[in-house]
């Protein structure tokens, strides 16, 4: 009886651990590459999240100049709500990316119903699509998108981006026509959890204009300006267009890296359990391994001794 096999012809058990190895390899490469994607996603969560924080600020001077010209609104300037000619433009915000869960069929669908529920024909919708993925889904469930913007590669790509928007859809709204704008977003709620969210971007709430008019100022003397009253307005209207745009990036790449991030928690769990599994078949056929070694030295001494 051969105590080793021939040289070049591993035995079987052999090939199975050699395969073991190889495979107990690969998965702690992909482990090691989970882990950094986890911890690139966690980071920029807190990135885009304090991005929205500072904007607070932002949008509380923006208020404050509603708030100063409301309160030295001309005479003859009626603040009523527009009647809508139900031409509706629609911006969803998505991904370009993948790994991010179910991140853009959430919107997507959500931003359909939504659609669906305000009575709008499809022929009088003007749907903007943020990211190519979402693009997608939204053409899959039977909304037409007529244009579509790739997302920022970095929180300081947002502002060019936004302001390009901003020019859309006041082309939009004079070329064409289109008085009702609403954006769909996912908004961070805590951790690596998110929810779609609406912003009915405009006409503006006449009911915030209302309560910003009766406001009371907190000093005595209220600024005034030397501005055209009607140019200042269509000003402050860009700003809070800006604003509310730059929030919706903003929240939107928070929750898309927060479902990142949960999509790689998943996955390193499934890794780890993989390993788990792997390295105790591996040390099953070590130990296998060694007990048919010895099982053949013990074999071949009996044999030695007995022609002996």
């Amino acid at each position: 009886m051969p105590l080793w096999a021939p040289l070049g012809k591993p035995s079987p058990t052999m090939q199975t651990i050699e395969s073991l190895k190889r495979k107990i390899k690969s998965a702690e490469d992909l482990h090691s590459v989970v882990k950094t994607m986890k911890a690139l996603a966690a980071v920029s969560i807190r990135q885009y999240e304090k991005a929205v924080e500072s904007l607070a600020e932002y949008n509380r001077t923006v208020e404050m100049g509603f708030q100063i010209i409301l309160k030295q609104k001309p005479r003859g300037v009626s603040m009523a709500q527009p009647v809508l000619n139900g031409r509706l433009g629609a911006v969803v915000f998505g991904s370009d990316q993948g790994m991010v869960g179910q991140f853009n069929e959430v919107i997507a669908r959500y931003a359909a119903n939504k659609m669906d529920k305000l009575r709008i024909r499809v022929e009088n919708r003007a749907v903007l699509a943020v990211g190519l993925r979402v693009f997608a889904r939204l053409e899959e469930a039977g909304h037409p998108v007529e244009d579509h913007v790739s997302l920022p590669d970095s929180l300081a790509a947002i502002t060019p981006i936004v302001q390009d928007m901003v020019l859309k859809i006041e082309a939009w709204r004079s070329e064409r026509e289109i008085d009702q704008f609403v954006l769909f977003y996912n908004r961070p709620i805590s951790g690596a959890s998110y929810r779609p969210n609406t912003l009915y971007l405009l006409p503006v709430d006449l009911g915030w204009f209302q309560d910003l008019e009766h406001k009371p100022w907190p000093c005595r003397a209220l600024p005034f300006f030397t501005m055209d009253w009607n140019k200042l307005f269509s000003s402050l209207i860009r700003e809070y267009l800006f604003v509310s745009l730059y929030r919706a990036f903003a929240e939107s790449l928070a929750s898309e890296n927060a479902s990142r991030l949960a999509s790689m928690q998943a996955a390193e769990r499934n890794i780890e359990d993989r390993l788990e599994e792997l390295k105790t078949q591996f040390h099953q056929q070590r130990q296998s391994s060694i007990d048919e070694e010895l099982f053949d030295l013990v074999a071949g001494f009996e044999a030695v001794t007995q022609a002996g």
